[in-house]
């Protein structure tokens, strides 16, 4: 997508303490932090106890890097957008220019590729994939509605099963079970999100489900992609791969999503439906978390 850079640059220097802010909001910590843990998640689920110190750095500075680079690479496909609806942002405000953009990316890219090679061949062809398809949602798939909703899923599991393959887990069945539990809640929330997001993405010409079929529809198949998050999440406890211990906490979130699912179809309103998707984030957030401290416990 061709930029004209000199529009973006400022007249005059950007204060170091601002750039330094401005780096920070186009990085958005938070979510790479996020990549990080699951990689973590991953491992401990595999292990059923704490990786090593360096197994787990690894682990964790692959997952930042590689996710911290599909963020900043996301600002540049959407720079023409946020123009328009979100002008103050690094790129678009010229506090980041192009190339320093370009420099970021790169970094965060070769450190990421770095970390992963650190932990064998396996783990750096992976997170080379990983970076791929997550560079070309931003590229080319964003506005092809189901196939980019699916990738943004892929990507999210992608983080998991990294993790367990760290650790030689690549074929350990309770990882990739959480790979698809991770796939499909990510599936169900992008899905949902399209349907809060209309009026935006009809701007943009983005074919989700709900501009193809209306929000409803769109909805009910996201209702329908978190019951069946429901349904596999009970398999590792049927089949004897966890202990009757983990109902403790798979049953309370369960019937959490099942409850929040139903007030998502049922929302009425672009911000009741948003605060919901994002109780459902918390609340998985809370079972990784809690699987997590019971796994090593």
């Amino acid at each position: 997508m061709p930029v004209n850079n000199d529009s973006l640059k400022k007249k005059h220097t950007i204060p170091f303490k601002e750039k330094g802010k401005a780096i920070y909001n186009l990085i958005r910590p938070e979510l790479p932090l996020a990549g990080g843990i699951c990689v973590i998640a991953g491992q401990i689920i595999v292990l059923h106890t704490l990786p090593t110190l360096f197994i787990g750095l690894m682990g964790f500075l692959t997952g930042f890097f590689i996710s911290g680079a599909a963020m900043i690479t996301n600002d540049y496909f959407d720079i023409e957008v946020d123009r328009v609806n979100h002008p103050q942002r690094p790129l678009p405000s010229g506090k980041i220019s192009i190339n320093e953009l370009i420099i970021i990316t790169g970094l965060f890219s070769i450190a990421g590729f770095i970390t992963a090679g650190l932990l064998g061949l396996v783990t750096l062809i992976f997170a080379i994939i990983v970076w791929i398809i997550a560079i070309s949602y931003n590229w080319r798939f964003k506005e092809y509605g189901l196939l980019g909703n699916m990738m943004v899923g892929i990507s999210v599991a992608s983080f998991f099963i990294f993790g367990g393959t760290s650790v030689g887990g690549l074929t350990n069945g309770l990882i990739w079970i959480f790979g698809i539990l991770a796939f499909i809640f990510d599936l169900g929330e992008e899905i949902a999100a399209d349907a809060m997001d209309m009026v935006g993405d009809k701007e943009r010409s983005a074919k989700t489900l709900a501009l193809l079929h209306g929000k409803q529809y769109a909805l009910l198949i996201s209702v329908s992609l978190f019951t069946l998050f429901v349904g596999v999440s009970l398999i590792p406890i049927v089949i004897g791969w966890l202990s009757t211990l983990y109902l403790l906490i798979f049953l309370p979130l369960d019937l959490s999503i099942i409850y929040l699912s139903i007030k998502l179809y049922k929302s009425q309103t672009v911000e009741d439906g948003h605060r919901i998707i994002r109780l459902l984030y918390i609340l998985l957030t809370i079972f990784i978390m809690a699987f997590v401290l019971i796994s090593i416990i």
